[in-house]
């Protein structure tokens, strides 16, 4: 059986997907949303799994935190955050001083959504002498109740850098239980959430995959399940993921493990190297129908009307920044 790798033309691929405008109407929105961002002094930041036509507009495109640092370094007095609700949060968080509007309010986040503020309070109640490390994919009410916030990129470091010997690792599972394996020194409780996305992959599609491209290189993100990582020839957050296809420079085919949208910055940036979904079915699996829920249209309606914007109580913004900017200090190689 020979699977598909992801034509230029595919709808992930391709710039202008996810729109339904004819091309013409697509190029006047996009001069339109540009010159309302200079107007508004605004910065348009997109994530890696947001709709490709969202990715081409942006000024920055990159990861959650990434692009929460950058707002707030950015000049611009407004930040159009196109991503999910925790992200445009965290934002907030570290430049509180700043508007920041996410288009749609609806975009959240089934994993920040599987641990709340009251569940994170009962489990510090029954490890009292654990440290609190939050992954960045949670609220900023969680994020206050932590002592350090993390990355995928960073989890272990982080986890090595606490003085603590025992540690409560929440909400992502997987990456947890990662972490584990990679700093088997400390004591690490995992919380029980997941992101859908990666946790429904499995071994078995990976390896269908595979079969019919013996030669490609498996990237996957360390949400998803040990079965996969155990698989792959690298492990890494989605922006390392352009790192390591860089790293793999010879190889002509990547197997990637992670939500389909990271594909349109793949191909973007080496056209002549196919990337195929690890579930084997042209991401039917690996989407995130939250990222998916920002337009052009609001965009344009997030500057014209100030949709919507942002606000972070001030106890639980300083709770949460102080869990950030620790996570910020830790140095890459601790």
């Amino acid at each position: 059986m020979t699977l598909p790798a992801f034509p230029i033309h595919d709808p992930v691929a391709s710039p202008e997907s996810g729109s339904d405008l004819p091309p013409d109407d697509v190029r006047e929105l996009e001069e339109e949303i540009r010159a309302l961002a200079r107007e508004k002094d605004a910065v348009i930041l997109a994530h890696n799994y947001q709709l490709p036509e969202i990715q081409k507009i942006a000024d920055h495109v990159g990861d959650s935190l990434q692009l929460a640092i950058t707002g707030k370094k950015v000049p611009q007095s407004t930040i159009v955050f196109c991503g999910v609700h925790f992200m445009a949060e965290s934002a907030k968080v570290l430049a509180p001083e700043k508007r920041v509007l996410l288009p749609n309010l609806s975009a959240g986040c089934s994993l920040a959504d599987s641990i709340t503020p009251e569940s994170l309070e009962d489990w510090k109640e029954r490890y009292p002498d654990h440290a609190v490390v939050t992954y960045v994919n949670s609220t900023a009410e969680v994020k206050s109740l932590s002592d350090i916030c993390c990355t995928s990129a960073n989890a272990a470091s982080v986890v090595r850098s606490l003085p603590q010997s025992k540690i409560l690792f929440t909400p992502d599972r997987n990456l947890g239980n990662w972490v584990k394996g990679k700093v088997p020194e400390k004591e690490i409780v995992v919380y029980d959430g997941c992101c859908p996305v990666h946790d429904v992959l499995r071994s078995a599609n990976v390896n269908r995959v595979k079969d019919a491209r013996p030669e490609a290189v498996v990237i996957a993100h360390p949400e998803c399940r040990a079965d996969v990582i155990d698989i792959a020839d690298e492990v890494c957050s989605t922006t390392a993921m352009l790192t390591a296809v860089e790293k793999h420079r010879e190889a002509r085919t990547f197997i990637v493990a992670t939500e389909h949208g990271i594909v349109y910055q793949m191909k973007k940036r080496w056209p002549d190297k196919e990337f195929i979904i690890a579930d084997g079915c042209i991401g039917c699996r690996m989407h995130c129908p939250y990222m998916k829920m920002i337009d052009l249209v609001m965009i344009r309606d997030a500057l014209q009307h100030g949709k919507h914007e942002i606000e972070v109580p001030l106890d639980v913004a300083e709770g949460a920044r102080r869990a950030l900017e620790r996570m910020i200090a830790v140095p890459r190689d601790s």
